[in-house]
């Protein structure tokens, strides 16, 4: 059995014999070394997508951070889609986007917006947003509108487009649970030109604008910032233009209670800067996950210097920018990656992992054109059943054997997260675990194909509804199959 399951996953990097290996997984401490927010796996729907912008698919290329190709605005009255969303909650849903600073709230767009191919944002998709998330236990993540304006024109940044629609909001008992002010702000010269970009420096007092409207009109919200993008190699780029984290944090005048960021660890074929392509290789190589990991611990250290009561959360995180890689985001390799920075940014202190995309392009959890399920969304499935708040340090004795240990949702039980990232089976050897009581492994015919198994069988809804007790029971042998990614239930 192992050995034809061996032969279907085709696609690999070169060759390796096929041979077990034996591999020590130490639980370091009975002791959690951390939690994370009960929703930490959450997800974004983009503006673009919402509201029908300028979005990635049946596009080649991009342009100032956009697809090439205009999309129908998304309906978010779909049964289909609510059984798969629901699955996944609770958690948060973020709206933003590169148009988020183009959006027109309720109205039609004006002659200026229109030559910057503005988008409207009806009361009807508003009202239908907030529906959607009621329906499906999710928390809304706004990202407020900074605007395309001349400075030496218009001077500060004015808040009257926010005031009105948190008023607006408020009337219709619409709770919006974390506002931001503009997307990617210190990437501003790359989608809208150098004189977009703002400084750190007036960017934190526009900030400090924000922030006391924030706190007037929708009291109970909570106030994220800035959302920097990060790329692989090199960070923030270019210094001092788009470096604007920590001077941003050291000038803001008010406390914001969340510091965000967004990062992706490759870039794909349309993206007109590659750090580091979205390619087989580079999905399977262990050491392109450890950028994340070196800028979680930057970004840890500013929040300390200057607001050490903010929480940290991955605003915004997918495979690869500009709309994911064709043939390879909506694969199951892209599954390593995804499964790999839950543990890692869990055991790093982010409390919130926000994945673009829900739904549209190609590393969207869910295909928006036929509402079926990417191989990364039965990881999050499986993420969100078994992985509880409390994280546990745990280690490997083998570089291509990834492991993250979390409480279980259950009193008194653990999971053990084993990503094997090898053409090898290995045999498991676990250190200092009580009883094992139950595995789950993700497995596929390639690397390459859309469809996945749970325990060799492949997940479907019934009666809308998909349940841990549907899948078989694995043989009692502490083996983990070539990629695949397994989570084991231990008692503690």
């Amino acid at each position: 059995m192992l050995i034809r399951q061996f032969r279907r996953v085709a696609t690999t990097p070169p060759r390796r014999r096929l041979t077990s290996k034996n591999v020590t997984i130490n639980l370091n401490s009975k002791q959690a070394i951390g939690s994370v927010h009960s929703q930490y796996l959450s997800f974004s729907i983009d503006i673009s997508v919402l509201a029908g912008g300028f979005w990635w698919e049946g596009g080649t290329g991009s342009k100032r951070g956009l697809g090439t190709e205009r999309v129908p605005p998304l309906d978010l009255d779909q049964p289909q889609l609510d059984k798969l969303v629901s699955a996944l909650g609770p958690a948060f849903v973020r709206v933003g986007g590169s148009e988020a600073d183009k959006v027109a709230y309720f109205t039609s767009v004006s002659k200026q917006d229109t030559k910057a191919d503005a988008l409207n944002l009806s009361q009807e998709m508003w009202h239908g947003l907030h529906d959607f998330c009621q329906r499906n236990a999710l928390d809304l993540m706004f990202t407020f509108k900074y605007g395309l304006f001349s400075r030496l024109r218009h001077g500060r940044w004015q808040d009257d487009q926010v005031r009105a629609l948190l008023e607006y909001s408020q009337q219709h008992q619409q709770n919006i649970a974390v506002c931001e002010l503009g997307n990617e702000l210190n990437a501003y010269w790359a989608f809208h030109g150098l004189t977009a970009q703002p400084s750190a420096y007036k960017l934190a007092q526009d900030y400090g604008t924000f922030i006391k409207t924030i706190r007037q009109y929708s009291p109970n919200s909570l106030i994220a910032g800035p959302g920097s993008a990060f790329w692989p190699k090199i960070g923030e780029t270019i210094r001092p233009i788009s470096n604007l984290t920590a001077p941003f944090l050291s000038h803001l005048p008010a406390p914001i209670d969340i510091v965000s960021w967004h990062y992706y660890p490759f870039q794909s074929s349309r993206s007109p800067v590659k750090t580091r392509a979205a390619t087989l290789r580079n999905l399977l190589n262990p050491k392109c996950f450890l950028d994340y990991q070196k800028y979680c611990g930057e970004l840890s250290v500013q929040r300390n210097k200057y607001w050490p009561k903010a929480q940290l959360w991955t605003g915004e995180t997918g495979s690869a920018q500009c709309g994911g890689q064709k043939k390879l985001s909506d694969r199951f390799v892209s599954s390593f990656w995804w499964a790999d920075q839950l543990g890692r940014g869990a055991k790093l202190g982010q409390q919130v992992m926000v994945r673009q995309s829900l739904i549209g392009g190609d590393y969207a959890l869910i295909n928006r054109r036929n509402l079926k399920p990417n191989p990364d969304y039965w990881v999050s499935w499986l993420w969100n059943k078994l992985m509880g708040q409390d994280v546990y340090d745990v280690s490997s004795s083998d570089p291509q054997v990834l492991v993250y240990c979390h409480k279980a949702k259950k009193l008194d039980k653990c999971t053990l997260l084993i990503i094997n990232m090898s053409a090898s089976p290995k045999i498991i050897q676990a250190q200092h675990f009580g009883a094992k009581k139950r595995r789950y492994e993700l497995t596929a015919d390639s690397l390459t194909s859309k469809k996945v198994r749970i325990n060799g069988i492949r997940p479907k809804f019934k009666n809308a509804k998909v349940k841990l007790k549907d899948f078989p029971k694995l043989s009692k042998l502490n083996i983990v199959s070539p990629y695949s990614i397994n989570f084991w239930c231990f008692e503690m």
